[in-house]
């Protein structure tokens, strides 16, 4: 059997690393150049009942334990004046351990032998060959065939269209993503607001979330419900400047994450796939991760990719020469466990719903729980 991962994200990488630990032969193939082609994202809570027992799985525990930031599950709710109206300190119990995408995307891709991860290999295509074989094409004009094809490249997948139909949506939220760096040095009233874990700086129809990473880099997202055309062919500045001019009249130090930022803004459209989307069985091809279960970010995305993963390692596993039914019995796990995800709350009628920031701290507080 030869299996092929579309797709270096953590979803991917621990199921090729789950197969690895299992002697299992894969290859991933990335469409990105390096490791280091790009930011991979920020802070990730690593929860204990998904993204911890698939890490455990892929025998990576002590090695994650070691990336954990302390302190990084306190969280704070201001206003947009600035006021403080919830400083949640971290606990110190270790829960819900902060890391950073990056950092626990090498960790993963140190565990798998050299030459796993082919980089620089752009899916353009695929295609079935019959009898559970597809055939993907590349970029630079190659083709590979494969007995089992997995999916794990997010929102745009190129596998998904061998299965089902659907395509994302735009659910209604632009974020505009910034950095500080060296923040307590060069940035302290915007430090000082961050404080030691995430900000929610929140009104109703947009709000201003933070994180503080390592080193003191502060990380920004400026989010706002707009029409999907927003900002749409707008050059840095000019995004930087139509932002910045949505939350005037908001506390100076708040503005500074946007307007201060150090590197170039990157403009994101916040999509999701159906809730409740699955397909029917094909022989020798699945999904994972956003590819399989888009959703807005709430959390959960990065833990439940890492769960499909581990889990689908562990089928594949189960299930020597047969591979149909490791994909089945996959699957019908993976499809009631994501649509209780996409049929949860929705986290952005608390950030920037007519009640926020207050709803935001009910939520915090567990006073939102506690009254239905």
């Amino acid at each position: 059997m030869t299996v092929a991962i579309i797709g270096a994200g953590l979803g991917g990488l621990v199921l090729a690393r789950v197969l690895h630990l299992h002697g299992i032969p894969v290859t991933v193939h990335e469409a990105e150049p390096s490791p280091a082609a790009r930011r991979q994202g920020g802070m990730l809570d690593i929860h204990p009942w998904n993204g911890q027992p698939a890490l455990a799985a892929a025998g990576l525990t002590e090695g994650f334990r070691e990336l954990v930031l302390a302190g990084r599950e306190s969280a704070r709710v201001l206003d947009r004046q600035g006021t403080v109206l919830l400083d949640q300190p971290d606990d110190g119990t270790g829960e819900r351990p902060e890391v950073q995408r990056g950092e626990l995307r090498q960790l993963l891709l140190d565990a798998l032998p050299p030459g796993t991860v082919r980089w620089g290999h752009k899916v353009t295509g695929v295609r079935t060959l019959g009898e559970g074989r597809h055939e993907v094409s590349l970029a630079d004009g190659t083709t590979f065939g494969t007995s089992l094809l997995v999916g794990a490249d997010g929102a745009w997948s190129r596998v998904r269209p061998l299965l089902s139909g659907a395509t994302p949506e735009y659910v209604g939220v632009s974020v505009v993503e910034t950095f500080l760096f060296d923040g307590d040095t060069r940035h302290p009233a915007a430090a000082k607001a961050v404080g030691a874990g995430a900000l929610y700086a929140l009104a109703p129809g947009k709000g201003i979330v933070a994180h503080r990473e390592s080193g003191g880099t502060l990380h920004t997202y400026a989010q706002l419900y707009k029409p999907q055309a927003w900002l749409a062919g707008s050059d840095d500045a000019t995004v930087l400047a139509r932002v910045v001019e949505e939350f005037d009249g908001w506390a100076p130090e708040l503005i500074a994450l946007i307007a201060d930022s150090d590197t170039p803004p990157v403009v994101r459209r916040l999509c999701t796939l159906p809730a409740g989307h699955r397909w029917d069985r094909v022989p020798g091809v699945t999904l994972l991760g956003d590819a399989a279960h888009l959703m807005p970010p709430n959390g959960e995305g990065a833990n439940l990719a890492m769960q499909d993963g581990a889990e689908l390692g562990q089928a594949i596993a189960a299930h020597p020469g047969d591979v149909e039914a490791a994909l089945a019995g996959y699957e019908a796990a993976m499809f009631p466990r994501a649509a209780a995800e996409m049929a949860d709350e929705d986290i952005y009628a608390i950030l920037f719903g007519e009640d926020a920031p207050h709803s935001m701290v009910a939520l915090l507080t567990g006073a939102e729980s506690a009254a239905k």
